[in-house]
């Protein structure tokens, strides 16, 4: 294996991934969320030698850590994915295409106002069962009695799972290593609450397909000048639809452009990108997504695009669009 494997960023993966081409063969698929430490990704990348293992995680220090012990010990069928849980979810796996997810010691989020961030949510568990294969199981652990308590009523509440256990969950499993985190958990006097569950046959929820929509381009012709742009711009934010909030945060300007700094935060995506608009030599504009940071066309970005574009119109009566290339709906 290379000293310095590839860095995976869900942002940059096709939608799916390939994990055959990724891995290079194909093989069951164990997912880890949050790896941390990576010593339970270690754990499943020996235990299970002829799976394909993924985590995904969000700590960069992490990540790092996790791809130099890969490369050093030449864990061939582990590979590290920067990744929300619900992106990951979504856009890299498809329906039950995995026979094994766990999730060690999530945030709980305890504060009410951040409790929409706790990862054991309803719509996050139907798709865990959606992309779970039948008869693969999920485990959870978690060193906090109210998370268990919330999980067990949204486990049992959850057709697609069945609880593998004679209990509501265990105090400890058997064949499942002790890490770092949770030996300092039972030092520090907390107990540890261990979840296994196995999807069976019933039909899982619904998911709508995630779609790549194409690049998002406008064109109009305006006597406003880019100056006059810069000058009337303040800060902005929407929520077009349901789950979708794209805030507009400031100009960037240079000759013949100007960058709007822009953060779109979908149910299953967030991106931080720019939106360009352009002084053409015909004398027309052009507004479209940047490439900086491989951004991805979802329908957010088809909305932030029509939102920028109908204020920009707006800016002088004499606008006029000359060439929209938008998402339908929007």
């Amino acid at each position: 294996m290379k000293d310095t494997l590839q860095k995976l960023n869900v942002l940059k993966l096709p939608w799916p991934a390939d994990w055959q081409a990724i891995f290079g063969r194909d093989r069951a698929l164990i997912l880890e969320i949050g790896f941390g430490g990576g010593a339970f990704l270690r754990h499943l990348a020996h235990r299970f030698p002829e799976h394909n293992v993924v985590g995904i995680e969000i700590s960069n220090r992490c990540l790092t850590r996790a791809e130099a012990m890969i490369a050093r010990e030449e864990l061939t069928n582990t590979r590290v994915v920067y990744a929300m849980a619900e992106a990951a979810l979504h856009h890299l796996f498809t329906p039950t295409s995995l026979s094994q997810i766990h999730v060690n010691f999530p945030d709980p989020w305890f504060r009410t106002r951040h409790s929409h961030r706790r990862l054991m949510q309803r719509d996050t568990l139907d798709v865990i069962v959606n992309r779970l294969q039948p008869g693969g199981l999920f485990y959870l652990a978690t060193d906090i009695l109210e998370y268990a308590e919330m999980s067990h009523e949204l486990l049992a509440e959850t057709p697609g799972l069945d609880n593998v256990l004679a209990v509501p969950w265990a105090a400890e499993l058997p064949e499942r290593i002790v890490t770092k985190y949770e030996m300092k958990a039972r030092r520090d006097g907390r107990s540890c609450y261990y979840f296994a569950y196995r999807r069976n046959q019933q039909p899982p929820p619904a998911m709508t397909a995630v779609q790549e929509l194409p690049m998002p381009h406008l064109v109009f012709h305006s006597p406003i000048t880019l100056d006059e742009v810069e000058a009337s711009f303040e800060e902005k934010q929407f929520q077009p639809i349901a789950g979708t909030y794209i805030h507009f945060l400031r100009p960037w300007r240079s000759d013949r452009h100007i960058l709007f700094e822009t953060h779109i935060k979908e149910p299953t995506i967030e991106q931080r990108l720019a939106l360009t608009l352009s002084l053409r030599h015909d004398g027309h504009y052009t507004l479209q997504l940047s490439t900086l940071g491989h951004p991805r066309p979802t329908e957010g970005v088809h909305l932030a695009v029509k939102l920028l574009g109908d204020w920009l119109l707006a800016l002088h009566p004499g606008s006029e669009t000359l060439v929209i290339k938008l998402q339908e709906d929007t």
